[in-house]
């Protein structure tokens, strides 16, 4: 265990400041510093805010993950950092600290991709991804299937949303409600209580002539928010609880029935679901039906390792430095709209040293003496 790489993964693409240390696939800490409750009175994440909250959490995040994982940060064997996608601001925060840091502590650095990593941290829970993967991501920005060969240099979109994402639905109709932000949980405690029949949502794309992989809420997002509106014009009572349940299950029926068929149709026996939404509880019992009828095997990591972290970064950082990728150079910037395609940032072929002679060396020495 103690050969497998060590690696200090920075998580920074939206409202979490995300630390993780991880020694191969064995999670060592998984620190979190979240700035939800500031946005919750605005509906929804604020650029500017969520940056200056990773400012001022990054050095205290970084030291109680250190702390957590029992190690010393020269031990690392490398520090990672999501380049892309996500929010400008609040990646550039994660993509500095993460240069300062290997550049204090002479480590290399890897710049690597958020969606990829939400199905790598997987590893960590259920050990070695097989190849190739089949992936469900599914968040407040982004509903994709993406099939992975080799999650450190071949992600393929299989489908992606080409309107809301799944996350920003949920978001959306507890906003309608008036159920606070953010909407996932809360619509997913009261549609327990709910029938998921009670209301004919429509769904998306489900038609014979519509892609067969793409995934489109918008629709689904009006027809929610008219009937309840309807409802209310005729000063009638609006059944949350049903209308969260119907509302839910039009959701997680097309995320996994076309799921479900993107694996057959490429002839995949498994199935790994990530991302915030995949907490979410009546989409992990779906997919759990629908898997173990076509025979296919359903990984999903616990709801803390699905939302944005610290940890899915390290692992897919320890994954590079275990397949000898190579590292990303310190002229590494963030990506707002970094492709998936583009599972880690790799460095340019000139000596990243010389092109950062004029960093003082009194810098490094100071900074971990």
């Amino acid at each position: 265990m103690a050969d497998e790489p060590l690696v200090l993964g920075i998580e920074t693409s939206c409202d979490e400041t995300g630390v993780g240390i991880v020694r191969g696939t064995t999670l060592l800490a998984d620190a979190v510093a979240s700035s939800v409750d500031t946005h919750a009175r605005f509906g929804g994440v604020v650029p500017e805010i969520a940056s200056r909250a990773h400012l001022e959490a990054m050095v205290p995040t970084v030291e109680r993950a250190l702390k957590q994982a029992g190690v010393g940060a020269r031990d690392l064997d490398g520090i990672a950092v999501t380049a892309g996608p996500g929010l400008a601001g609040a990646l550039l925060v994660g993509v500095s600290a993460a240069k300062a840091y290997a550049y204090a502590l002479d480590k290399p650095l890897y710049g690597v991709n958020h969606l990829a990593s939400h199905i790598c941290v997987d590893q960590l829970e259920h050990g070695p991804l097989p190849e190739p993967t089949m992936a469900l991501l599914v968040s407040g920005g982004h509903s994709s299937l993406l099939l992975a060969p080799d999650i450190t240099s071949d992600v393929r979109p299989m489908g992606a949303t080409i309107d809301d994402a799944a996350g920003e639905a949920f978001d959306k109709i507890a906003r309608v409600l008036d159920l606070g932000f953010p909407g996932g949980p809360v619509i997913d405690r009261l549609a327990r209580e709910g029938d998921p029949e009670a209301i004919a949502f429509p769904r998306g794309l489900s038609g014979p002539r519509d892609p067969a992989y793409d995934f489109s809420f918008s629709g689904l997002k009006t027809a929610v928010a008219r009937w309840i509106e309807a409802r209310r014009a005729a000063g009638e009572e609006v059944p949350v609880r049903d209308v969260a349940a119907s509302f839910q299950e039009a959701v997680v029926d097309v995320l996994t029935r076309k799921a479900v068929r993107a694996c057959r149709d490429e002839g995949v026996d498994h199935l790994m679901i990530g991302g915030g939404v995949a907490a979410n509880s009546r989409l992990r019992a779906l997919a759990e039906e629908r898997c173990e009828r076509a025979g296919i095997r359903l990984r999903v990591p616990r709801p803390g390792l699905c939302t944005d972290n610290g940890a899915m970064v390290a692992a897919l950082g320890a994954e590079m430095v275990a397949r000898n990728r190579p590292a990303s150079d310190f002229e590494l910037s963030a990506d707002s709209s970094l492709p998936v395609t583009d599972p880690h940032v790799p460095s340019p072929a000139h000596n990243h040293r010389h092109s950062h002679d004029h960093v003082h060396e009194i810098s490094k020495e100071n900074l971990y003496s």
